[in-house]
């Protein structure tokens, strides 16, 4: 197979997720109320709000972020998985890439997909862990009783933590989404670049915010 078009059709693939992923990047920053992400984002700061201000509402709170942080934990859990198969299907080829510390090191088409799929992993595994760790604070300042001065007081603190870990969260599903075209690529190189149009049209999907 020529190595030339294998370079390429690493490349078309990646050049797609990234670029895609910086287009959605800037439309964010330009027309934040159009995009999901944001959106949401808000929507969770407004929820974490107006529950604090009714009495009564903390055992809905805190199961409603429960079930969140179980839905973090789940996918923290697959991105550990995936991270560790990866490490020891991976392990041949970077073990020959780097066999030389004092040399340069072979990089194939295949190592970099490796390391880029490695990466991604653990992007994902990062940012599910953090937004365990945001939900789970939120969780202990949602279960206080509205009317106390410690619920008061951590109010802003909660809104915060509820935004950070839905986009902490996001990202980390967003990773796991992003792993399968590279996927493809290691099981047949002309793979990735269909495989990553599929997810781009998917994700583009996602992405959009409207109301009917």
């Amino acid at each position: 197979m020529n190595g030339n078009l294998v370079w390429l059709s690493a490349l078309v693939t990646v050049v797609l997720l990234f670029g895609y992923e910086a287009a959605v990047a800037v439309a964010q920053r330009r027309r934040p109320d159009c995009m999901a992400r944001s959106a949401h984002a808000a929507l969770r700061e407004q929820w974490f709000t107006a529950v604090s201000q009714q009495k009564g509402s903390e055992i809905l709170a805190v199961q409603t972020l429960r079930n969140s942080l179980m839905s973090a934990t789940m996918t923290a859990s697959t991105a550990v998985l995936g991270l560790m198969g990866t490490v020891t299907l991976a392990a041949p080829s970077l073990h020959v890439g780097f066999d030389d510390v004092l040399a340069l090191p072979s990089v194939t088409p295949r190592l970099v997909l490796e390391l880029l799929l490695l990466t991604l992993l653990f992007a994902s595994l990062v940012c599910s862990a953090m937004a365990v760790r945001y939900y789970n604070h939120a969780g202990f300042i949602s279960g206080m009783p509205v009317e106390s001065e410690a619920r008061q007081r951590w109010a802003s603190a909660g809104a915060a933590y509820v935004r950070r870990a839905g986009l902490l969260y996001s990202w980390g599903l967003r990773h796991l989404i992003l792993v399968a075209p590279i996927l493809a690529s290691l099981l047949h190189p002309f793979a990735g670049p269909p495989a990553a149009v599929l997810v781009v049209m998917v994700l583009s999907g996602f992405d959009r915010f409207g109301t009917r």
